[in-house]
């Protein structure tokens, strides 16, 4: 950046904040600005896009506090806009600028800069700045100051997956800004997990690299099974018969095929049995299939049905589900 840009452009005013305005407020002006003057929503717009790289410009100083330091002195001394004539007879230049900031045209210690000196006005600054035994301007302007490399900012998106997509993995399509971009999803992703577009977010400023692109993913409801990490788990209806008994029950999986569950006798309704390695494959070991068992009542019972429970319940009399309910239930 030229000399007298730093001296002639005002950043705060285009990004529309004060002077002494925080951190947190230009960030927020830059953002409401690049998203307003991004070349995405403004295709063809050479205007648009001269603003959103002056918006850029701006806040590549600003948001660093060193650079905005060097920026506000720098501008202090100029008066906010004045340009340092090259000087002559009565012609003011340097000296009058450090006349009137330190008194007779003299530096701090007594020194006296000249025009014509080899460093001249980079020297003076170099000195107040800090740069030690070399100038920090580069080909004869302020190339040191504003041209850190500012990394662009993260972006969000989101997307809806199949619990079928959720479990296999799968190559997904979101777009951002008028742009389609392709994601990997990885099997037993889970619901609300975010993944990383590197590169896809905000473009960086000077060279910076540009920001990432965060998706977050929404896996659908499915009436049957539900992801738990790299486990699934289903609830199997079982009939009063089938968990007082025991029996052996063909249970479906999300892999599309079925497996053959063992119910224990005297299984009660909650109980979950696991099936190993029928859930979420993948890197390492796959998941396992938990089975949460539920006793299913007949809505209505025949004559003969309810004559059978009737039995049961006259020869198990002696048996009290709740014996330990009150014991449990005490508050000392």
């Amino acid at each position: 950046m030229a000399s007298q840009d730093w001296l002639s452009k005002d950043f705060y005013a285009v990004l529309g904040v004060s002077k002494d305005a925080s951190q947190d407020e230009i960030k927020k002006a830059y953002r409401k600005l690049a998203r307003t003057y991004h070349p995405d929503k403004n295709p063809g717009d050479a205007a648009a896009e001269s603003k959103f790289k002056e918006v850029g410009e701006a806040y590549a100083v600003l948001s660093d506090a060193e650079d905005r330091k060097q920026y506000d002195a720098i501008r202090a001394m100029g008066g906010g806009g004045a340009r340092f004539s090259a000087g002559g007879a009565g012609g003011g230049g340097f000296e009058d600028v450090f006349s009137s900031m330190f008194g007779g045209g003299a530096a701090p210690g007594g020194a006296r800069y000249q025009q014509t000196s080899q460093g001249g006005f980079d020297d003076i600054l170099s000195g107040m700045f800090g740069g030690g035994g070399g100038s920090p301007f580069g080909g004869g302007g302020f190339g040191g100051f504003g041209r850190r490399p500012q990394r662009g900012a993260d972006e969000t998106a989101s997307t809806s997956i199949s619990l079928a997509q959720a479990v296999q993995g799968a190559t997904i399509q979101v777009s951002n800004h008028g742009q389609r971009y392709s994601a990997k999803v990885p099997a037993g992703v889970s619901d609300g997990q975010k993944i990383r577009l590197r590169g896809k977010g905000q473009p960086g400023q000077n060279g910076g690299e540009a920001g990432d692109l965060l998706i977050t993913v929404t896996v659908e409801k499915h009436p049957v099974f539900e992801l738990d990490g790299k486990n699934v788990r289903m609830t199997l209806p079982v009939s009063f018969p089938e968990a007082a008994l025991g029996a052996k029950v063909s249970v479906p999986t999300v892999h599309g095929d079925t497996v053959t569950v063992k119910i224990p006798s005297g299984s009660s309704s909650g109980s979950t049995l696991r099936v190993r390695g029928r859930g979420v494959k993948g890197k390492g070991l796959p998941g396992d299939m938990l089975v949460t068992l539920k006793i299913v009542v007949p809505k209505k019972l025949s004559a003969e049905a309810k004559a059978a429970v009737e039995a049961f319940q006259e020869a198990t009399g002696d048996a009290d589900p709740r014996a330990d309910l009150v014991r449990m239930a005490e508050v000392s």
